[in-house]
């Protein structure tokens, strides 16, 4: 029997539907809590502004990440997405680097380069440039974690004698995980990330972008073994006849699923707490490092089945 060699995470919904609105002490004290039922990490989305009737109030994912870590001392804290190109680059490495030394080396970046024009307008952001962005975003990251001292014009940005101390905890520094869909991301992830992340994936859809990120890897000079995958994936936990109704239309009501790739509700881990275990393995066994959960409506009853019904059968069974 194979070892369990996949982690286990969990989404907090820092982000509501109108007019509800997203509590920061509550996502905090969620956190801690996320950390006392042994999940791996706690992800958190990242928008500053999202959708207009009805738009979707967010709390800043870095901020409530910050505050979560420095609450906890063993749970890894994730974004999942943090859209890069958004945001300077240089004040993102200090940022990053910053929050790692309070979590003590527990922070994860997934990023991406971000979907909605209507943000980067707002930001004054050039939303037709933001790959470039993007790219340019990671070289800098990476050198002011990495080297002593940074001389180099990348974009607008004049480095000059740039030196950015202390460095991140993690070295070379925290991964950076890259998500999307379409090839040039995968490529990115390859080329430029530690690993891929994605959302709503089946198994069979993540085989083969995870076969085409380490086909890009492998043709870039890099070894594909040292690239991870997480996928982000919806689970509601009980009898079908009684669940599948109600989880179908939340699927249907939050979550957009992008046409030009394969993420579907169909990805939804569905069922009694055994079923679900027999769907997560396929997942597991299409070669993911980690599965990032996003239960049903966020609900504490979904969270502790999940983490005393679900899980511990896994390990058991895997472990």
């Amino acid at each position: 029997m194979t070892r369990n060699t996949t982690d286990f995470g969990i989404a907090m919904r820092n982000f509501t539907r109108h007019p509800e609105m997203p509590d920061a002490h509550e996502l905090i004290e969620y956190g801690v809590k996320m950390d006392r039922l042994g999940f791996e990490s706690v992800w958190a989305w990242d928008h500053i502004l999202l959708g207009v009737e009805p738009s979707f109030p967010i709390q800043e994912a870095l901020l409530v990440l910050t505050a979560i870590a420095a609450r906890t001392e063993r749970i890894r804290v994730g974004t999942g997405v943090l859209v890069i190109p958004r945001r300077n680059p240089v004040v993102l490495a200090k940022e990053l680097a910053t929050l790692d030394h309070i979590s003590r080396g527990r922070l994860v970046v997934g990023a991406a380069v971000g979907w909605y024009k209507r943000e980067f307008d707002a930001l004054g952001v050039d939303f037709g440039r933001r790959g470039k962005i993007m790219d340019e975003s990671l070289e800098i990251i990476r050198r002011l974690w990495t080297e002593p001292k940074v001389d180099a014009v990348i974009g607008p940005h004049n480095l000059r004698g740039a030196v950015l101390n202390p460095k991140p905890i993690q070295r070379p520094g925290p991964p950076i995980l890259i998500g999307g869909y379409v090839d040039a991301a995968l490529k990115r992830a390859a080329t430029l990330g530690d690993g891929w992340l994605t959302s709503h994936y089946t198994p069979k859809s993540f085989r083969a972008s995870w076969a085409k990120v380490r086909r890009f890897a492998e043709e870039a000079g890099r070894d594909p073994a040292e690239l991870s995958a997480t996928n982000q994936l919806p689970v509601s936990i009980g009898p079908r006849s009684r669940i599948e109704v109600p989880t179908k239309e939340w699927l249907q009501a939050e979550w957009d699923y992008a046409s030009w790739s394969e993420s579907t509700m169909d990805s939804a881990i569905m069922g009694t707490p055994e079923e679900c275990v027999e769907q997560i393995e396929e997942h597991m066994a299409a070669g993911l490092g980690r599965i990032v959960f996003i239960p049903y409506r966020y609900e504490m009853e979904q969270i502790e089945a999940l983490a005393h019904d679900v899980l511990p059968r896994l390990r058991q069974r895997t472990g």
